[in-house]
């Protein structure tokens, strides 16, 4: 299984790993308990391509689990599964279920039945307390077994099981007019080495001086909605820019539509973040264009309340100045948005619908495609081109105005001095930034990078721009604190195709063409909950199905293409921290949580009032209700057993997965140093010349999709670096 193997120009196909390069480091008895638990999570033969077809799956899923999961729960995993392979130990573990009367009396897990094996396995999923540790096992094995098993594909970009569930990739023709609208300003360090990179940044007007110092007006760390927002203002305005982009650049004839290997590319871990404690999946980009390359198009304008509160609460009168309004109307004339669209999707028809006929206002999204742009697959990059992220827009501002683009490069500390900041009327700042030092990934380039630059900006992103600064041993409290996560819960329904008034399957259209707001309790607060529809790809699907035995597995991912979802979004008033790479703290308000319920209900009411056979929730139990029939006072009593308990360690028999798409406000604008972690030029309270324009900026959460919200805050400080950095010269 290859981390997503693509250079430059190759297609996002290949995700496999050649057989016997193996380093997941579990053991033969480990491999055979692990085997034991992919059997009994798969249906049976002939169902869905058996795994039992599959040899070579259980080192597969070994692989993907030790790269990929958390090192302290597979830690917990290999214990487990060693503690299996003996028959002591699978007494310990299992209870009386592997004793038998006949020889040899107990058996390991892997020598037990079929049906005695479910058995353990629910068992293990309601574990807590001193057991926690088995139902962190059920958890982990299950996702990835399960997600492995619906990713992979041959050689041919075929997986014999998505046609059992009646999936189709999407191999629509590609229509884009430039074949890589950027390529005159990409240089791909992973075709580089020490010596021809100089030759490239030469060839490419960038100073690169005897000691191989690059110098250059302005350096940005990140190419997503914030970076290529400033790296377009900033180029336009006369000065060199360097983009630094520690994923590589993709263009449409590149992408495949191919879940798998497309998460690997283009979302951070491959898509596969979890919080510290497993409570929620953080979704975020990583790939040149950032978000803006695999969002869901919604291009929402930053609500007046939200502006309101900005302005007066945290007291940063940016966001309610002339100046932001105007940023705003640039960027959604940038991206070319458009308001409504010609053709909902399967999903999108029926929350539409079930608004309609509960008498609940629906709202169409705005989006940065055409009206008729009809593609379910933008999570994995737009195969048509259509969708107008930073890589189609403000970066190719940026390169046809002579910015240069390094991709496969990593920051890794900015450059700090002291500063001689002693004049009056503004915050004297005790370090100046002069620049970054910056890594190579994956290519020839074995020396560090110094980029030495009048202007440094860091727009890595809410989870990435605080681990970046407090490795520069920045200290401001707010750096990495504050974190929010616009935490979303899932609901679904089945709509048995025959005799359906919906057309189409769940993959298939725009992601987020309508909306539905949960009216807030406090007037002028806004919505107590968002509800939109997702994509969610087979083997997303797979993994965090609720899984209650082969059989209703099976059922379920047979009937996935007419199951639509809608999930449920809070502005939430918990937070988070993220102060280390890739450890994502974060912790769920009871209002946020009240919310999310709410939410949930209304989710169902509107599935239910769509014609939904059946409903549910994604609670481990499997929680779901049949709609034949139903009577209000049953189907009132199903609600009020909704509620929005998540994570694999709570306590109690039942939990769910948390999600995040959104990450906003680690490394907040505040009026002094005490306030946030920026002032409202987005310029470090500690360092002059460090800006941070990217969500992270963002003083609290949103409420709505935040693509708008961050370029326009990255417009309104980017020109103002710009203006700045002219007066300087």
């Amino acid at each position: 299984m290859e981390d997503g193997s693509s250079s430059r120009g190759h297609p996002l196909l290949r995700w496999r790993k050649v057989e016997g390069a193996y380093s997941h480091g579990f053991s033969l008895a480990q491999i055979q308990s692990l085997a034991a638990i992919c059997r009994t999570l798969l249906p049976p033969p002939p169902s869905l391509d058996s795994f039992h077809s599959q040899p070579s799956l259980p080192d597969e899923v070994g692989e993907m689990m030790a790269r990929h999961g958390r090192p302290e729960a597979v830690a917990v995993v290999r214990i487990v599964l060693k503690i299996l392979s003996s028959r002591l130990g699978s007494l310990l573990l299992c209870g009386t279920l592997c004793i038998d009367a006949k020889w040899p009396f107990l058996h390991t897990f892997s020598q037990l039945p079929l049906h005695t094996r479910e058995a353990i396995l629910r068992a293990w999923s309601k574990q807590s307390g001193v057991f926690v540790p088995l139902r962190i096992t059920f958890l982990l094995v299950k996702f990835f077994c399960l997600f492995y098993f619906f990713a992979r594909a041959d050689e041919n970009s075929k997986n014999p099981a998505w046609e059992s569930i009646g999936y189709r990739v999407d191999t629509r023709e590609r229509g884009w007019k430039e074949e890589r609208p950027l390529e005159k300003g990409i240089i791909e360090t992973v075709d580089e080495d020490d010596i021809s990179i100089r030759q490239s940044l030469l060839d490419k007007g960038v100073h690169v001086a005897e000691d191989n110092t690059i110098r250059c007006d302005v350096v940005v760390v990140g190419s997503g909605c914030g970076g290529g927002v400033a790296a377009a203002n900033l180029a336009m305005a006369g000065l060199k820019v360097v983009v630094l982009e520690k994923g590589n650049y993709f263009s449409p004839r590149d992408y495949s539509s191919l879940e798998g290997p497309s998460m690997a590319e283009l979302y951070e871990k491959s898509g596969l973040m979890t919080t510290v404690d497993g409570k929620f999946m953080v979704l975020a980009g990583s790939t040149v264009g950032g978000g803006s390359a695999v969002n869901w198009s919604a291009s929402i304008r930053t609500p007046d309340h939200v502006l309101q509160e900005w302005s007066t609460e945290h007291k940063i009168k940016l966001f309610n100045s002339q100046e932001y309004h105007s940023a705003m109307d640039q960027v959604m004339t940038r991206l070319g948005i458009t308001e409504s669209c010609e053709r909902e999707g399967f999903q999108n028809q029926v929350l539409r619908k079930g608004c309609e006929r509960l008498g609940l206002k629906v709202e169409p999204v705005p989006r940065n495609s055409p009206r008729d742009h009809y593609c379910g697959s933008c999570g994995y990059g737009c195969r048509t081109g259509d969708k107008n992220g930073t890589d189609r827009t403000w970066l190719v501002d940026a390169v046809d105005n002579g910015a240069v683009i390094l991709t496969g490069i990593k920051a890794e500390k900015f450059i700090l001095e002291d500063s001689n900041d002693n004049s009056n009327g503004r915050h004297q700042r005790r370090k100046r930034c002069v620049g970054v030092i910056a890594s190579s990934l994956g290519g020839k380039i074995k020396k560090k990078l110094w980029l030495e630059a009048r202007a440094t900006i860091s727009a890595a992103g809410s989870l990435l721009t605080p681990p970046l600064m407090l490795s520069s041993k920045l200290e401001n409290p707010h750096i990495g604190r504050n974190l929010r996560l616009h935490p979303v819960l899932m609901t679904w329904g089945y709509f048995p195709e025959e005799g359906s008034e919906f057309s189409g399957k769940m993959y298939e259209g725009g992601i987020i063409t309508s909306v539905h707001h949960v009216t807030g309790t406090e007037s002028g607060s806004g919505s107590r909950a968002v509800l939109e529809t997702p994509l969610i790809g087979p083997a997303s699907y797979a993994g965090l199905v609720p899984w209650v035995s082969a059989a209703d597995f099976k059922d379920r991912m047979v009937r996935y293409g007419r199951t639509a979802h809608v999930f449920a979004l809070v502005r939430d008033n918990g937070s988070g921290e993220v102060v280390k790479e890739g450890d994502v703290k974060y912790r769920l308000s009871q209002k946020d949580k009240e919310s999310l319920r709410v939410g949930l209900r209304q989710a169902l009411r509107i599935l239910i009032a769509a014609g939904a056979a059946e409903v549910g929730t994604y609670r481990s139990d499997g929680q779901r209700m049949k709609c034949e029939g139903l009577t209000a006072e049953a189907m009132e009593e199903f609600l009020d057993s909704v509620d929005a308990v998540g994570g694999v360690r709570t306590r109690g028999e039942h939990w769910t997965t948390y999600f995040s798409a959104h990450q906003m406000g680690s490394c907040r604008m505040g009026a002094s140093a005490g306030e946030g972690a920026v002032d409202e030029n987005g310029q470090s309270w500690e360092a002059e010349g460090l800006f941070v324009c990217d969500g992270s900026v963002l003083p609290s959460a949103i409420g709505i999709n935040p693509m708008i919200t961050i370029q326009s805050t990255a417009y309104c400080i980017s020109r103002r670096i710009a203006i700045s950095l002219q007066k300087g010269r």
